[in-house]
């Protein structure tokens, strides 16, 4: 009678430790009475259920992190390049995630990277580069309509990096320099053209003052002078060089004349 007895409390004590489950506060619980879905979820702490007639799915609350692996995408511009991505999701609904998907973290992968293939190939390489920001805002806009049937809640994705193919990184490069090049003429230009303009007002303004020129040749034998003290500059008028070259010209004789 004994063994019996000591057979039925260690029956019993099995049961017990299989009907008491323990929930953490991020995790709820989804129950299945006979096959049927027991209407709520179980909150955290403390549970009982009736084992083997119930049976109980833990779900995490917690957000995933997933990272896409690289996909090969082809852009608008006929340009190929591998692009991964991160999609941070959540589940908001345990009952939904459970009954409406065979493995809810397999659905989402799979959606997130086919979108992610059909969204970047409507785009073009410039934009891709340059615009993630509404690519990432879109590429989440979409995967969160089709995961709300679902309970699940997309609540970003972030595309992490573009590989593009060593001819594509060459030609962009020399795209990159060219552009700076001409960036570097058009600054050059401008300068030029401010430095012109300058130079007509200084001009305009000692042809009203002629002291004026006067006073720059001292400024210049003073710079010259504390520079190179051994330089000996002598100013000639521009006007008396004109004048003499006038002079000379007209005292040679005529083409085919005689002295």
């Amino acid at each position: 009678m004994s063994y019996f007895t000591g057979v039925v409390i260690f029956i019993l004590v099995i049961w017990v430790a299989n009907c008491l489950n323990v929930l953490r506060e991020y995790e709820r619980a989804v129950v299945f009475r006979l096959g049927r879905l027991q209407k709520g979820y179980q909150s955290p702490g403390l549970i009982f259920i009736l084992w083997p007639i119930d049976k109980m799915v833990k779900i995490s609350l917690r957000i995933v992190a997933w990272d896409i692996p690289p996909q090969d995408v082809i852009t608008r511009d006929n340009v190929t390049a591998k692009v991964n991505a991160v999609v941070f999701y959540r589940v908001m609904d345990p009952q939904l995630a459970v009954v409406e998907l065979e493995s809810y973290r397999y659905a989402v992968e799979q959606l997130a990277m086919t979108t992610l293939r059909s969204v970047l190939g409507e785009v073009e390489l410039d934009d891709l580069l340059s615009q993630r920001e509404k690519l990432n805002v879109r590429l989440q806009a979409i995967l969160d309509e089709h995961t709300d049937a679902w309970g699940i809640k997309v609540t970003k994705v972030e595309v992490k990096a573009v590989d593009l193919p060593q001819e594509m990184q060459r030609a962009i490069a020399r795209q990159a320099e060219a552009e700076r090049e001409r960036r570097a003429k058009i600054i050059h230009a401008d300068g030029e053209f401010q430095a012109a303009e300058k130079l007509a007002m200084a001009a305009g303004r000692i042809s009203q003052e002629p002291v004026a020129i006067t006073l720059r040749y001292l400024q210049t034998l003073t710079e010259i002078g504390t520079e190179k003290n051994t330089t000996i500059v002598f100013p000639l008028p521009v006007e008396l060089l004109s004048a003499i070259m006038g002079k000379i010209a007209g005292a040679q004789p005529p083409d085919g004349a005689t002295k």
